[in-house]
This record gives C-alpha cells, sequence and structure tokens, in this order.
C-alpha cells in the first residue's frame, strides 16, 4: 500500500527552518554575499574597476555577518570596560575589526582570502543544515560537494592563519609604497594579537612559531641554539 502520509511540499521544511532562525538566516545570505563579491575581485570577470567595488563590498558585507554574530554571541550591549573585553574574546568581533582595517585600503588579495574562506565554509555549514531540514537525500551532487570542503576544513584554517600572519608585513610594505596609512600595521598587529589568543581558532597560535622558523635564517638558528648549549654548560 503506498504511503499517503502528507509530507507537503519539499522545501516548505527548508522555508520553515530558515524563518525560525531567522538571525542565522540572515548570517547565511550576507556570507553567500560576500563569498560572492568576494570572488568577483578574485577573478575580475566585469573589469578591474568593478573589482575594486566588489572588494568593498565582501569586506562591508564580512562586517555586517561579523556584527549579527556578535550581537548573538552578546545580546545584552553594555557601554563598559568589562563588556569590551569580554568582545574581544569572541572571533566575530576580531573580524569586524580585520573588515575596518581593510575596507578603505587599497585592495589587496590576501587581505580577502580570510574572509572569503571563512564565509564559504560557515555558509557551507549552514547550507547542510538548510537541505537536512528540505530532506535527508536532497540535492545529493550539492551535498557531495559540502562534504568535500568539510572534509578540507582544517587545511582551509591553516591556510586562513599563514594568511593572517603574512599579511602583517604586506600591511608595512603597504605603508612605505604610499598604498597604506600610518596606523594600519599597528591596529592590524593588534587584531594579529587577538587571533594568537583566540579560543575557538588556535591555528594562529600554532603557526605563529612555526612562521617565525621559516623566514629565520638557518644561521641565526643554529647560532642561538649553539648559545644555547653553551650557557646549559656553563
Amino acid at each position: 500500500m503506498a504511503d499517503t502520509t502528507p509530507n507537503g511540499p519539499q522545501g516548505a521544511g527548508a522555508v520553515q527552518f530558515m524563518m525560525t532562525n531567522k538571525l542565522d538566516t540572515a548570517m547565511w545570505l550576507s556570507r553567500l554575499f560576500t563569498v560572492y563579491c568576494s570572488a568577483l575581485f578574485v577573478l575580475p570577470l566585469l573589469g578591474l574597476h568593478e573589482a575594486a567595488s566588489f572588494y568593498q563590498r565582501a569586506l562591508l558585507a564580512n562586517a555586517l555577518t561579523s556584527a549579527l554574530r556578535l550581537h548573538q554571541r552578546l545580546p545584552h550591549f553594555q557601554l563598559s570596560r568589562a563588556f569590551l573585553a569580554q568582545a574581544l574574546l569572541e572571533d566575530s568581533c576580531h573580524y569586524l575589526l580585520y573588515s575596518l582595517i581593510f575596507v578603505n585600503s587599497y585592495p589587496v588579495t590576501m587581505s580577502i582570502f580570510p574572509v572569503l574562506l571563512f564565509s564559504l565554509l560557515h555558509a557551507a555549514t549552514y547550507t547542510k543544515k538548510v537541505l537536512d531540514a528540505r530532506g535527508s537525500n536532497s540535492l545529493p551532487l550539492l551535498r557531495s560537494v559540502l562534504d568535500k570542503l568539510s572534509a578540507n576544513q582544517q587545511n582551509i584554517l591553516k591556510f586562513i592563519a599563514c594568511n593572517e600572519i603574512f599579511l602583517m608585513p604586506a600591511t608595512v610594505f603597504m605603508l612605505f609604497s604610499g598604498q597604506g596609512s600610518l596606523l594600519q600595521p599597528f591596529i592590524y598587529y593588534r587584531f594579529l594579537t587577538l587571533r594568537y589568543s583566540s579560543r575557538r581558532n588556535p591555528y594562529c597560535r600554532l603557526w605563529c612559531p612555526k612562521t617565525v622558523i621559516i623566514v629565520t635564517p638557518k644561521s641565526m638558528i643554529t647560532d642561538h641554539h649553539d648559545r644555547y648549549s653553551n650557557n646549559e654548560n656553563i
């Protein structure tokens, strides 16, 4: 006997899920828009002039997403040092600051990659939830792409951490080349210290020592090791 249980339209569950989680849905849409604008900046299909405007749009959309996420994490705003200290512990606050650092600066491809990749990862996670609400077997091809993206999440996070670290000397270079502001390297250094102490994402903290080893000449490392060994023998 055929199953006559009224399941309704296949997409009704997904719509209901998104309406129930309005703030998450708003962040999902802003992240998709961030991915779209970032992609059109990295691949300037509409011309170089348009690419610069897409750069700003991507960072503004990321700032909106970060502000919404920060509001979700800390819904009760207070004008106090304690609230500010709590906000600075949140990754969303870090990337709100990140967006504000670069939104009016000269477009740099390195600065868009963290925005693009984080938005892509978070959008993929929420897209899977929407697909689950739509039906466990819906859109298998899209699910396969999302699963591959999730499988490479750690590698993507490591790449983002390395990108953020190497962006520090890039801001100094931009300053001396006349494409950056005097305050930008100092503010970005503050951002980097916040990422180093992040409670949710340890990759910047893990990769900072490795980066120092990579960029330090081998002779300096050997000399430091010899001095340390001599001090141990005294």
